[in-house]
This record gives structure tokens, sequence and C-alpha cells, in this order.
């Protein structure tokens, strides 16, 4: 008796599985098809836009143009902490929390030449890394303002 209920369910699970209504297939051809069409209607109407030529437009940048007179300088008493000793205008060209992060900034200088110097600042417990330092203003602006191509931040710095 359990063998023929067992064989009830399963020829009655084959019947639903086995039976797929052709009107869903036909809905989702049909579908298909429109969709299709649509497609191809639309690439038929969309204009096809030739490029323009152009010459190229050349420009070279420009460095801003700062009399030493007129340009900021920030005062802060500062320490050496690696480097030789500041002069009277210095370069900013990072800020760190971070004492390795200021090292770091400072051996990338230095692999591309400069004397780069790492100062403290206890005020504020941070480490700036001044890349070049001067007597001169004028100098320590035209420094700063070559900096500013890969230090668009750089700044002046004069040691109280």
């Amino acid at each position: 008796m359990k063998r023929h209920i067992i064989f009830a369910f399963a020829a009655l699970g084959l019947l639903l599985t086995g039976c797929r209504s052709s009107e869903s297939a036909s809905a989702y051809k049909k579908a298909y098809m429109k969709a299709k069409a649509q497609e191809e209607a639309k690439q038929q109407t969309e204009p096809v836009v030739a490029p323009v030529a152009t010459t190229p437009v050349v420009t070279t940048p420009t460095q801003p143009t700062s009399s030493a007179a007129d340009a900021s300088v920030k005062r802060e008493k500062v320490t050496v902490v690696d480097g030789s000793p500041l002069k009277a205008y210095s370069v900013v060209v990072g800020v760190f929390g971070v004492k390795a992060n200021a090292e770091g900034r400072q051996q990338t200088l230095k692999n591309k030449g400069y004397n780069a110097i790492i100062v403290r600042n206890e005020a504020t417990n941070q480490y700036r890394v001044v890349a070049s330092s001067f007597n001169d203003k004028a100098e320590a602006v035209s420094s700063r303002d070559k900096l500013r191509a890969d230090y668009p931040d750089a700044w002046l710095l004069m040691n109280e």
C-alpha cells in the first residue's frame, strides 16, 4: 500500500513539473522579439556623428608671480629635530602629527636633491618638513613657488 502511494505522488510530481505552459514560453519570445525590434529601430534612427578635427591647444603652466614683499610668512617657534639649522625663511611642504610620516616626506625630498629638515612645533605637537631654508625672503618665495608644482600647499615659515 505504501508503495502505491509513493508511486502515485512521484507520478503526480513528474506530471506537474513536466508540463510547461506554452503560453508563457510564447510570451517571453514575443517580449524578446519586441525589444529586439525596438533596439534595431533605435539604431536606424540615430544619426551618425563624425568627430570634428581640432587643433590641440597647448598651454604652459604659469607660476604665480608674487613679490617677496607681498608673500605671507607664518611665524612659529620650532625646534630642529633632524637636519641642519634653519635660516631666516623656510619653505614648509608638509605638516604631520606622526614623526614617521614626516621622515617619509623628508626622505622623498632628499631623493629629489633637497636638504630637507624636520622641525617640531611644541605648541601644536606637529612636525613640519622644510624643503629649503634661506636668509633672503625673495629666494624663499622663489623656492616656494617652484615647490608648489609638486606640493601645492607649500608655505613660508619664520622661526621665532
